[in-house]
């Protein structure tokens, strides 16, 4: 998938699902979704199309690693995108936790789901298997620390491990 400014990759006035409001026709065979992941500062057409901060939680897991090469890896993923804002990790698993700016829970969901295999090998990451995936919008996660049940406060920022 590529990623385009919202509104270049769709025709005016159809849906992010690629269907035209109302019904309608739905996506061309093989056409792309168009993601976005970061405004970049221009006005958007429609109101739909304003990013949204989610906070997305990776879980990770697979055979026994050398926890000193999954901290090394997942540091150099931290340096390598610092958007990252926490990771915990074990021998056989680990959690990356970050905020991301899109403009709809699938876009910022298919983002999260390509970022492990996407950096595996530039960051030495390894191969394991995604295992879980929460993506929540900004109000939900503060209305769930606000009520002491959501994600565990994500400090100190950086990598550490369970």
């Amino acid at each position: 998938m590529r990623r385009v400014r919202p509104g270049t990759a769709t025709p005016r006035g159809r849906g992010t699902s690629g269907t035209a409001r109302g019904g309608g026709a739905t996506r061309a065979a093989g056409e792309e979704r168009a993601l976005t992941s970061v405004a970049t500062g221009d006005a958007y057409d429609e109101v739909g199309d304003v990013p949204r901060l989610w906070h997305v939680t990776l879980s990770v897991s697979g055979d026994e690693a050398p926890l000193t090469e999954v901290r090394r890896a997942l540091e150099q993923l931290a340096h390598d995108h610092p958007f990252l804002l926490t990771s915990r990790y074990a021998g056989d698993h680990a959690e990356i936790r970050y905020w991301e700016e899109a403009r709809d829970l699938h876009d910022a969901a298919a983002v999260a789901l390509r970022l492990w295999g996407e950096h595996r090998r530039t960051a030495g990451l390894p191969p394991w298997e995604i295992v879980g995936l929460e993506v929540i919008d900004r109000d939900t996660y503060h209305q769930r620390v606000a009520e002491g049940y959501g994600p565990p406060r994500a400090t100190p920022v950086g990598v550490h491990p369970f």
